[in-house]
């Protein structure tokens, strides 16, 4: 049985979309570029491999094995989500934020 908020976190990932993605990140006073959308796509990703959100130490980890690539690091995360790689990112990624998070 799957329990009410867990539901309704599972309807938030299903009807997500760019549109909906955007105005969230707009409350959230950011400008979605290039850089933020791969992120939000990774998230999305680890999400419905692992079917929960990931710390930061670990969303780094995926990061770089997918994109093959150094850049990914906690001080990047940061200047993009400045509320919080983790926190912010999942809320605009339509994922459930994870009880710890920075």
């Amino acid at each position: 049985m799957i329990h009410k908020n867990q539901q309704k976190y599972l309807d938030i990932y299903l009807q997500w979309n760019k549109k909906k993605a955007i105005n969230i990140a707009k409350k959230e006073l950011i400008s979605m570029k290039k850089n933020h959308w791969e992120v939000i796509f990774l998230l999305r990703k680890f999400y419905k491999e692992f079917n929960f959100t990931p710390n930061i130490r670990m969303f780094i980890n995926f990061a770089k094995k997918i994109l093959k690539t150094e850049k990914i690091n906690s001080i990047y995360l940061f200047k993009l989500f400045p509320k919080g790689p983790i926190h912010q990112g999942s809320k605009i990624a339509g994922i459930p934020k994870p009880s710890r998070c920075l």
